[in-house]
Parts: structure tokens; sequence; C-alpha cells
């Protein structure tokens, strides 16, 4: 079980493994983002992005698995007050595997709620070739090992 005292600033991990599928993309943009570029082969080659994508909002779910996956369910993760920073960097295409590596940016105590700490993260999620796709940036809750021990 992780707790707030097991990350420090500087910290980095990489975790997962997740292949993006074509009827994956379709589906979540039917659902959620029924922009052409995440639904039609032929209006997203014509775009930029030269050729089908997965929606950011679909990366940002992909990102949650990966870190509940990889951390998360194993710690004594107390929720987020959310993100300061998304990014889409890259076009995520069929066929693209990601993995999540977290950087600590900062940890701190909170001053309200000795029970409980506060890590804020860079999240990235890599390509197979380490190629940044997303870049996100957010801070999650804790539990405390020890809750009411003070450092000096």
């Amino acid at each position: 079980m992780l707790f707030w005292e097991d990350f420090h600033e500087g910290q980095v991990a990489t975790c997962g493994s997740y292949v993006v599928g074509r009827e994956e993309i379709v589906a979540f943009a039917r659902d959620y983002d029924p922009l052409p570029i995440h639904l039609d082969d032929s209006a997203a080659e014509a775009t930029r992005l030269g050729g089908l994508s997965a929606s950011g909002w679909h990366l940002c779910c992909i990102f949650m698995r990966l870190a509940a996956d990889g951390f998360l369910v194993r710690s004594d993760c107390l929720g987020s007050p959310g993100l300061e920073e998304v990014r889409f960097l890259k076009p995520v295409h069929p066929g693209t595997v990601l993995s999540l590596r977290r950087q600590v940016l900062e940890t701190r105590s909170s001053k309200s709620r000795p029970e409980m700490g506060l890590v804020t993260f860079r999240f990235e999620l890599l390509n197979a070739a380490g190629e940044v796709m997303a870049d996100l940036v957010g801070t999650i809750l804790f539990g405390r090992r020890n809750p009411g021990f003070r450092p000096a």
C-alpha cells in the first residue's frame, strides 16, 4: 500500500501498456466526441492529424486506466482536486501502444487535514518510441501512514 510518505519530489516511474484500437476510438468518439477526425478515416486523413486519431478526452480516460492499474489501486488514494494542465501533443492513431510515466513535482502535507497529504504529478502518455503524446499535471490526495506526525 502506498501512502503520501512514499512519494518524493523528483521521483519518476513508468507503468502500463495499452494498445489503442480503431473500434475503441470510433466507439468513444461516437458517444462523447463525435468529430469527423475521430469517426471517419477519409475525413481524418485530410487533416494535419494524418488519419483517424483518438479524442483527447479518450486519452484522459486511458491515462486514468493506466494510473489506476499502475499505482492508484494499491495506494491510499483519496481523490483529486483536479488537473491544472492537460495537453494533447501528438495524434494517437489506431495501434499505438501507450504507457504512463509519472514524475512527482511537489509533495505537501495538508494544513487543515493532518490525515492526508497532496502530491502534484506530471503525467505523460508515451508511445512505444518514448515520444510524449499527451501531458497532464495534477494533484492527488493520499492518506498518510502516520497522520499524527508533524515534521519540524
